[in-house]
């Protein structure tokens, strides 16, 4: 009995679905995307593909989808309400960032403004060390104004960063849990879980990504599973990360930010699939979208 896996692009205005069989057979369905819910497009391809196969949606072992979703979310600065708790005298550090200009020389040049503004960037009193030693404990009456604060704001997601967390993620723990407790609804991304690295910038800003794009990533990766569900297609939804692997459905909700270069790292990847079959091992990707385009140089495979 043949066996199917599925490859997704959803782009802006088409949407893209591979049916390759276990003999490297290849059939492709181009058909219009639906932005107010892209998996739509998604399953009226899937379905024409399989009817014309004559095949049932439990022949398929596993759906890969290389997406935008996110990028564009970061793009259109259409992501969550995000919220940022952070140690005091650290509310700034988005601000602040590297104090590089994006453009050496280029006076005129100005950064793009934080995902967080600061209204929404709020401070708690406490401080671990670098060797991650606690110097002030963590004041919870603190951590609950803040909390408020945001709440108060209507906002959709909260990032958690935390000086030298990194080191000792004790406080932002603490904060996580509270936060559980108190604002249920409310996303949460903890800088010692998402990027428990040194460097305050990114370790401040990849949480704030990662809170800024996970509601509309979550929301879009549960319907397109549960309408593969119900369509009798019960095989793994897996998404391409960045470094052109893939991760499971519910490993990209929780930490979408691997998969802001899902789309380009899965054109990468497919230009050299064919490029490998053609016996190349050298070439030059190009991946235009309706959002972006993309170009990337491969060499020795």
């Amino acid at each position: 009995m043949t066996r199917y896996r599925v490859g997704v692009d959803v782009g802006g205005t088409f949407t893209d679905v591979v049916l390759m069989d276990d003999g490297s057979g290849l059939t492709v369905k181009k058909v219009l995307s639906t932005p107010h819910d892209y998996s739509e497009a998604i399953l009226e391809a899937l379905e024409d593909l399989l009817r014309e196969h004559g095949a049932e949606g439990d022949r398929i072992e596993a759906v890969i989808h290389g997406t935008t979703v996110a990028t564009n979310a970061l793009l259109t600065r259409t992501g969550a309400k995000t919220g940022l708790i952070t140690t005091r005298g650290f509310r700034d550090v988005l601000e602040f960032a590297r104090l590089r200009l994006g453009r050496l020389y280029d006076m005129d040049w100005e950064r793009a403004a934080p995902l967080v503004p600061r209204y929404l960037r709020t401070e708690v009193e406490e401080r671990i060390g670098a060797n991650g030693q606690i110097v002030t404990p963590l004041d919870m009456a603190s951590v609950a104004r803040a909390v408020r604060s945001l709440l108060a704001e209507q906002v959709d997601s909260i990032a958690v960063c935390l000086l030298h967390a990194y080191r000792n993620p004790a406080h932002e723990e603490e904060i996580g849990r509270y936060l559980a407790a108190e604002a249920p609804g409310v996303f949460v991304s903890l800088s010692s879980a998402v990027l428990p690295e040194i460097r305050e910038f990114e370790r401040t800003s990849t949480p704030v990504v990662n809170a800024y794009i996970q509601p509309v990533v979550k929301r879009y990766v549960e319907r397109l599973a549960q309408r593969l569900e119900n369509t009798s297609i019960a095989c793994p939804l897996l998404l391409m990360q960045s470094n052109g692997g893939v991760v499971t459905a519910a490993r990209a909700s929780k930490r979408p930010i691997h998969i802001i270069e899902s789309g380009p790292a899965a054109g990468v990847m497919g230009s050299l699939f064919v490029a490998r079959r053609m016996g190349m091992d050298n070439l030059i990707s190009f991946d235009m979208g309706g959002t972006t385009a993309k170009a990337c140089i491969v060499e020795h495979g």
